[in-house]
């Protein structure tokens, strides 16, 4: 069983910046996609970033040049960079992972970000 554990979310004012982490109980060699989503009220949850095992990033249109998504294998960690954050990048965000074996895909517990106009 993989455990995923969000932090850093918070409330910022418009132009501000926050950086999320996402803490694995294992290590990243078990997982393929690293993967950054978030869900705003009333809205379904989508892609704002993702990083495969090899490093390779891809971004929602949204979020580029904004949001930088990158890993720390030692740390066990994946985070999110945001800079420049708007108040429709207001949401909760849940990070996930694929792990090699079986394809499974876990969840966080999700982390609120806020950001105010």
């Amino acid at each position: 069983q993989v455990q995923l554990v969000e932090s850093g979310g918070g409330l910022v004012q418009a132009g501000g910046s926050l950086r999320l982490s996402c803490a694995a109980s294992v290590s990243f060699l078990n997982f393929n996609d690293k993967g950054w989503y978030r869900q705003a009220p009333g809205k379904q949850r989508e892609l704002v970033a993702t990083i495969t095992r090899g490093g390779s990033t891809s971004y929602a249109d949204s979020v580029k040049g904004r949001f930088t998504i990158f890993g720390d294998n030692a740390k066990r960690t994946v985070y999110l960079q945001m800079n420049s954050l708007k108040p429709e990048d207001t949401g909760v965000y849940y990070c996930n992972v694929r792990t090699v074996l079986g394809d499974i895909v876990y969840w966080g517990q999700g982390t609120q970000v806020t950001v105010s106009s």
